[in-house]
C-alpha cells in the first residue's frame, strides 16, 4: 500500500512539474520550437484524431459549396501555413454560418465561418484570425491539452475510490484543482497563439496592427451583438491587457517594414461575393422555409411555368 502511495505521489510531481515546465515556456513566449513539450500523441496520431474530429464537424456543420470562395480561403490559409512552424498538411473548409468564428482542429484541420469573412474589413484582418488558428496547430495545443488531462486523470483515478475522510478530501481536491489548472494552461496557449499568429502574419507580408484591428472591433461587439461573436471569444475572453500585450508584441521583436498588404480587392471581390450569397439564402436564415439556392456568375435557370397573366400575354403576342 504504502509502495502505491510512493508511485501514486512521484506521479502527482512529474505531472504538475511537466504542466508548470510547459506553462512556463508559453508565459515566456519562446517560439523557437512552438510544438515542443509533454504530449504523449504523436503527429500520426494526432493527424488521424484531428481527421476523425473533422469529419464529426462536416456531419453537423453545413458547408459552403462555392468554388470561389473556398478556393480563395484556402489558397490564404496555406500560404500562413508556409510561414509557420506547423509540420503537417492543412485541410480548410469554409462553414456556411454566420457566427464569426474559425477553429482548428488537431493534425491540420481549419474551419472558417463565412461570419468570419464578413466580418472582416480587410485581408489582413482575416488573415490575423487564420494564423492564430494555425498557431494553436504549430503549437499543438490541442493534444497538449489532452494528454494534462489523461496525466491528471490517471493520478486522480485511484484516489476517488480511497474511503472515508481521506478519499472525500481526495475527491474534493480533484474536483476543484484540476478545472483551474486547466483554465490556466488554456490562457498560455492563447498567450502563445497570439504571439506565434503575428509572426506569421509578419512572415507572410501582412501588416500585424490588423490582428489588434479586428480583435478591438470584436470586443465592441461582444457587447454590442453577442449572439454573433462565437464561444471562440467568450471562453477566451478578448481583455484589454491581452490587446496590449499583442501592440507591445509588434512593436518590440517586429522590425517595421516600409510596406505591408493590407487588403486585396480578391478579399473585397470575395467577401462581396458572400454578401450577395447571404441576401439569396436571406429567408432559409431567418428559419422561413426552403429557397432555391444557385451558384453566382451562372446563367439564370430556364423557366419552367409563367404565372396566368404572363402566360396570356405571352400567348397574345405570338397571336
Amino acid at each position: 500500500m504504502k509502495r502505491a502511495w510512493a508511485i501514486l505521489a512521484a506521479g502527482v510531481l512529474l505531472a504538475c512539474a511537466a504542466a508548470a515546465k510547459d506553462h512556463s515556456h508559453l508565459a515566456t513566449g519562446d517560439t523557437d520550437n512552438p510544438g515542443r513539450g509533454v504530449n504523449v500523441y504523436s503527429l500520426e496520431r494526432e493527424v488521424e484524431l484531428g481527421r476523425q474530429m473533422a469529419a464529426e464537424v462536416e456531419r453537423q456543420a453545413r458547408l459552403l459549396d462555392d468554388p470561389v470562395v473556398v478556393e480563395y480561403v484556402n489558397r490564404l490559409s496555406q500560404n500562413l501555413v508556409r510561414n509557420s512552424d506547423a509540420r503537417v498538411p492543412f485541410t480548410v473548409k469554409v462553414i456556411d454560418s454566420s457566427e464569426v468564428n474559425a477553429f482548428a482542429l488537431p493534425g491540420g484541420f481549419l474551419f472558417v465561418n463565412t461570419g468570419l469573412i464578413l466580418r472582416s474589413q480587410t485581408e489582413a484582418e482575416l488573415a490575423g484570425v487564420l494564423a492564430h488558428e494555425i498557431a494553436h496547430v504549430a503549437a499543438r495545443h490541442g493534444t497538449k491539452q489532452a494528454t494534462r488531462a489523461e496525466l491528471f486523470n490517471y493520478v486522480s483515478l485511484p484516489l476517488v475510490f480511497a474511503g472515508g475522510w481521506l478519499g472525500y478530501a481526495v475527491r474534493q481536491l480533484v474536483g476543484l484543482a484540476v478545472p483551474m489548472g486547466f483554465v490556466e494552461f488554456t490562457r498560455g496557449m492563447e498567450k502563445q497563439a497570439d504571439t506565434l499568429g503575428l509572426e506569421y502574419l509578419y512572415r507572410s507580408g501582412y501588416d500585424p496592427l490588423a490582428f489588434v484591428d479586428f480583435f478591438e472591433r470584436i470586443e465592441t461587439m461582444q457587447k454590442t451583438k453577442p449572439n454573433l461573436v462565437a464561444r471562440m471569444f467568450s471562453t477566451h475572453p478578448l481583455t484589454e491587457s491581452r490587446i496590449k500585450a499583442a501592440q507591445k508584441l509588434i512593436q518590440h521583436r517586429l522590425a517595421p517594414r516600409s510596406a505591408y498588404v493590407v487588403d486585396t480587392s480578391e478579399f473585397q471581390d470575395v467577401r462581396g461575393r458572400l454578401e450577395q450569397l447571404e441576401d439569396l439564402a436571406g429567408p432559409r436564415r431567418r428559419g422561413d422555409g426552403p429557397v432555391l439556392r444557385r451558384r453566382l456568375n451562372s446563367n439564370p435557370p430556364p423557366i419552367y411555368a409563367l404565372p396566368e397573366e404572363a402566360a396570356q400575354k405571352t400567348a397574345k403576342n405570338a397571336d
